[in-house]
C-alpha cells in the first residue's frame, strides 16, 4: 500500500526531473518496507513459524525490515551511480 501512495505523490515530481524511472520504482519499493509492521503478513506468519511473542516478533521484524529497506536503497544509489 505504501508503494501505491508514494507512487501517486511521486510522479508529478518526477516528470520535471531526469529521474530514471526504473531506480525510482527500485526506491519505493526499498523505503516501502521500512514501515511495515503489524498490518503485514509476513509479521504474523514470522511470529508463528518461529514461535515468538509479539514482542520479540516486533523487535526482530523491525530489525530485520530496516536492515532490507537500507540495504535496498544502497543499492539503488550505488545502480544510480552505474546508469
Amino acid at each position: 500500500m505504501a508503494g501505491l501512495t508514494t507512487a501517486g505523490l511521486v510522479i508529478p515530481l518526477m516528470q520535471g526531473s531526469a529521474v530514471d524511472p526504473a531506480l525510482m520504482v527500485l526506491a519505493t519499493g526499498a523505503g516501502s518496507l521500512i514501515a511495515s509492521h503489524v498490518n503485514d503478513a509476513g509479521f504474523w506468519m514470522f511470529k508463528e513459524f518461529f514461535d515468538l511473542e509479539v514482542k520479540e516478533t516486533f523487535a526482530t521484524w523491525t530489525l530485520l525490515e530496516t536492515v532490507i529497506s537500507v540495504v535496498g536503497l544502497a543499492g539503488v544509489l550505488e545502480l544510480n551511480v552505474i546508469v
